[in-house]
């Protein structure tokens, strides 16, 4: 019928996730051997991967180690510390839903502006506020006027000692060791310093930038550097609206079709700013197996050749997991086990497109699994693979995951 929309089946979007996130070669690519279950890793490097997927989730630093070596036939760790440290051709900032993600040097600035910008803004303005709830500084001065001078003192002292870890910089900085009650009246409520919050407002401002860790690739304790060091020029200075734009095209590109709420969440934008975006790109509305509507780019329609069977094993937070809100398409009715309470993904076992179970390390190394479907004779001796060659990798490195799980923690028992 004339004017039908054209509609994108679950065993598509399966397949895209299969090839766009670096996951399986597309049939129309791939090697003799057809039949044969491999195991994920088609991108060349550490790049590569974080281009394809737009960004890769960094709240916890093994996420990027762990999503990064799955797509690239298990590269060792110093071919990412080597991009982020070195070539810094990888930065590690502020941005999506005010999450730590490691990003492609050319689209920090995309994300600065797009996302990381706005963040700054609301933060400072919250800071302020628990500033004078908590009667700091003591002598009475305005807040604002404070806090602006904490963080040009903090910028002058990283200038001057070239790189620093928060507690080195609050040996320098007194205003640094002032402290405040953060979360006051709830169950978490801690009187914390207010490092770790300049900080955090001097990053989102893109003044300051997070370096090596001071210990090995799974610690979150960070060195800053002052950004004009560490990149060049620092981060150029985009308008919001044009960055916004180009940052939904990339989503639509690596993720597509998604639904306007996949890309609300994703993003952590308002209903405002996501329709704004999507009005300037225009993408095309394509029906999506068990109802709904999904967006895809206009010259994005074409059928995606079905990639050779796969099976991987994918890290807590991974960003294919947290692509999407909307994920039953792919994760069925396993969502009990493999998140938190929060909605935090932990590690799972992938196969041809869809969540069939989790994996967990044990305190001895081992990689241990549960398989929550069954996937064939094939698809099991893939994962089991995964399973050792995963082992091998980690070395004598134990990773346990920031947000638990029901199945992690049970296996990891």
């Amino acid at each position: 019928m004339a004017g039908a929309r054209r509609r994108i089946t679950t065993e598509q979007r399966r397949a895209r996730i299969a090839v766009r996130h670096r996951l399986a070669t597309s049939k129309a690519h791939a090697a003799a051997g057809a039949g044969r279950v491999s195991v994920a890793g088609a991108a060349t490097g550490p790049v590569a991967v974080a281009d394809a997927l737009v960004a890769l989730h960094a709240t916890d630093p093994a996420t990027v180690y762990l999503a990064t070596a799955a797509r690239t036939g298990l590269a060792p760790v110093r071919d990412l510390d080597k991009a982020l440290y070195e070539d810094r051709s990888l930065v590690r900032m502020l941005g999506m839903r005010r999450t730590v993600f490691v990003v492609p040097v050319d689209l920090a600035p995309v994300v600065h502006a797009a996302c990381t910008r706005a963040i700054a803004t609301q933060e400072r303005r919250r800071l302020v506020g628990q500033l004078k709830q908590g009667g700091v500084p003591a002598d009475g001065a305005e807040p604002e006027s404070w806090l602006k001078e904490a963080e040009e003192a903090t910028v002058r002292a990283l200038e001057a000692l070239g790189e620093a870890t928060g507690a080195e910089l609050a040996e320098h900085v007194p205003a640094l060791r002032e402290r405040i009650v953060q979360a006051q009246g709830k169950k978490y409520e801690a009187v914390v310093n207010l490092t770790t919050r300049v900080l955090f407002l001097l990053a989102a401002d893109g003044r300051i930038i997070r370096g090596r860790p001071r210990g090995s690739w799974i610690s979150s304790q960070y060195r800053w550097s002052p950004t004009a060091a560490w990149l060049p020029g620092g981060l150029p200075e985009l308008p919001t609206e044009p960055a916004r734009v180009q940052l939904v095209r990339r989503w639509l590109s690596a993720y597509g079709p998604g639904t306007v709420a996949d890309l609300r969440w994703w993003t952590g934008w308002t209903a405002a700013a996501v329709k704004q975006a999507l009005a300037a790109i225009n993408p095309v509305e394509v029906d999506l197996d068990g109802g709904g509507t999904g967006l895809v780019l206009a010259d994005d329609l074409d059928p995606q050749p079905v990639p050779e069977p796969w099976v991987a094993l994918l890290p807590a937070l991974d960003p294919t997991v947290m692509g999407w809100s909307g994920r039953d398409w792919f994760l069925g009715d396993h969502g009990p086990a493999l998140f938190d309470r929060s909605g935090n993904p932990g590690p799972t076992v992938w196969c041809d497109g869809r969540i069939v179970g989790g994996w967990a390390q044990r305190a001895d190394g081992e990689i241990v699994y549960r398989l929550m479907e069954d996937i064939g004779r094939e698809a099991e001796a893939a994962v089991a693979d995964a399973a050792e060659r995963l082992r091998v990798w980690h070395r004598n490195v134990r990773v346990t995951p920031r947000f638990r799980t029901p199945l992690e923690r049970e296996l990891s028992a």
